[in-house]
């Protein structure tokens, strides 16, 4: 944050009419580390460069956390009674209640607390409170994503909230990529009506909302400086406004051949060359017109890892390894590959996809049917007949089967007779074996009673334990791959919900994959021809989630 001292000073250095009291407050937060990211958040600090060149005080922060987030208010709260126009523009995450609305801080837990939040955010009311004071002077920019309402915490609400501007307060809101254009680029210039520039930005307005509100007015006339002819400027004005309004190569041509020497004339060239230079522009466009919200996105980036393309993660955010999925998947369908959708492409991705999950639950269901068959035949020729010799040769077979846990519960019956037949001595070293449960520990138990109660018992264990060995580094490779996608608690609860809407059996929704979920996990995954190792992949989540939508 700059310091006030020097941003002051150099207000009174650069000012040109403005006078050094007006003050601006710019937050800016788009790189959240628990909440989804705001897509051009932090653009709104990027006006402190104007602000301070008309002489406004001007606190700015870029990504503010909770620390930073209050130390600009404390900064605000103290140059505000002095000030005479106040603009104050804040970009980012909100959460509202039914009475106020707050500004997050990029370290905002993922669940917000009515009571902390005072403490940790901006309060809406706080700024609304100081800009009645300068009524007439006052405007309010909000910026942030249009994503739907969601909870956000107990008595929380995801987005901005009904807000209800005082007397003489001017509140502009809009996403945060045109709020953040429209501060820098619109509220700053000498004599802009903002009313109609933020109509003509599709921002909304309430509040104070005159047509002729002017919140920098033009300079004093210096009449050592010959007045340019108002009707040449004012037609040249509008005759750019409507050539930015069409942003095409040929627009900004046909504004340098009628005015080649104009007021925008070097802009006009950059552009030109910005646009010829961009491959795609007219599809970047076209895409960006949808307005996909970062559900939506995340959906498509589901819908081509169903089809095999991979994106590199469903973060709704498309980088390049999302771009290089769509180019992929428009090259393989005869389309121009530009890496930007279409509506109509978009359709007929989501109607693939839906077709390729109902292809694999309709396979993993046959394998599935043909699996529990040969299961059963097993079951009745070993486990069925109740002896300790069926019930391992079914578990060794068939580990996570259908009756694995009806095997293992009788041998268990059988283990508690064998402890009460056996001898105290046989028991104690059976103990000591089972307490250490290595394979030195069961070898040395075998070698003191070959002949013990448990000797079943420790063959049985020592070969699970020998598999286990060979498998551990693929087991640790597995771990660490589902480590990686960094699980939530609440994630997890859906898995196991979801496991259990398949008859799998991964015990209570708690968030906490013990065993019975391992073995659930490994069930879906043999079902689906998937690696069977008990921990997730992310193409492991794609299926369920696309499964479970199916069932």
């Amino acid at each position: 944050m700059r310091n006030l001292l020097t941003t002051t000073a150099l207000g009174i250095l650069l000012s040109t009419g403005a006078m050094a009291s007006d003050l601006a407050l710019l937050i800016g937060n788009e790189d959240y580390e628990a909440l989804p990211d705001v897509r051009r958040g932090d653009d709104m600090a990027d006006a402190e460069e104007s602000f301070d060149d008309l002489g406004f005080v001007t606190i700015a922060q870029s990504d503010a956390s909770t620390v930073e987030t209050e130390a600009a208010l404390v900064d605000f709260l103290a140059e505000a009674e002095g000030a005479d126009r106040i603009l104050v523009a804040l970009s980012g995450r909100f959460v509202h209640s039914s009475q106020d609305t707050w500004l997050l801080p990029v370290d905002a837990e993922e669940t917000q607390s009515l009571r902390d939040l005072p403490r940790q955010a901006i309060a809406l009311s706080t700024i609304l409170s100081v800009l009645s004071t300068h009524p007439g002077k006052a405007v309010l920019v909000l910026g942030t994503d249009s994503e739907p309402e969601e909870e956000a915490g107990a008595f929380l609400t995801t987005g901005l909230g009904v807000i209800h501007p005082p007397q003489g307060v001017t509140v502009i809101r809009g996403t945060a990529q045109s709020a953040a254009a429209f501060v820098e680029d619109q509220i700053t210039r000498e004599g802009r009506q903002i009313v109609a520039a933020a109509n003509q930005a599709n921002l909304t307005v309430s509040g104070f909302a005159p047509a002729d509100f002017v919140f920098v007015a033009d300079k004093p006339d210096d009449p050592s400086i010959t007045a340019p002819d108002e009707g040449l400027s004012a037609a040249e004005e509008a005759y750019w406004q409507a050539t930015t309004e069409t942003d095409s190569a040929a627009a900004y041509e046909g504004y340098l051949s009628r005015y080649p020497n104009g007021t925008h004339a070097t802009e006009a060239k950059s552009r030109i060359d910005a646009i010829r230079s961009e491959p795609n522009r007219d599809d970047r466009l076209a895409e960006e017109a949808l307005s996909l919200n970062r559900n939506a996105r995340r959906e498509i980036q589901r819908d081509l890892s169903l089809l095999d393309y991979n994106t590199r993660g469903i973060d709704g955010i498309f980088g390049p390894g999302s771009r290089n999925a769509v180019k992929a998947w428009q090259r393989d369908n005869g389309m121009a590959a530009t890496s930007y959708l279409t509506r109509d492409q978009i359709s007929q991705l989501d109607a693939q996809a839906e077709r390729r999950a109902a292809e694999l639950e309709a396979e993993a269901e046959a394998r599935r049917a043909q699996q529990e068959a040969a299961d059963r035949a097993f079951w009745a020729e070993t486990g069925s007949r109740g002896d300790e010799a069926g019930l391992r040769a079914y578990l060794k077979r068939h580990p996570d089967g259908v009756f694995a846990e009806v095997a293992q519960e009788r041998l268990d019956v059988i283990e508690a007779g064998k402890r009460e037949a056996a001898a105290a001595q046989d028991r104690a070293a059976w103990d000591t074996a089972t307490t250490a449960d290595t394979e030195a520990a069961y070898r040395d138990y075998l070698a003191a009673f070959p002949q013990g109660a448990f000797v079943e018992d420790a063959n049985a264990r020592l070969s699970e334990l020998t598999e286990d060995d060979e498998n551990a580094e693929e087991i640790a490779a597995a771990q660490a791959r589902e480590a990686a996608l960094n699980l939530n608690t609440l994630t997890k609860r859906l898995i196991e919900e979801r496991l259990d809407g398949f008859g799998l059996k991964p015990g209570p929704a708690d968030g906490t994959f013990d065993d019975d979920t391992r073995r659930a996990i490994r069930r879906y995954q043999t079902a689906r021809e998937l690696e069977p190792t008990g921990y997730l992949t992310q193409d492991a989540i794609v299926r369920l989630l696309a499964d479970s939508i199916l069932r």
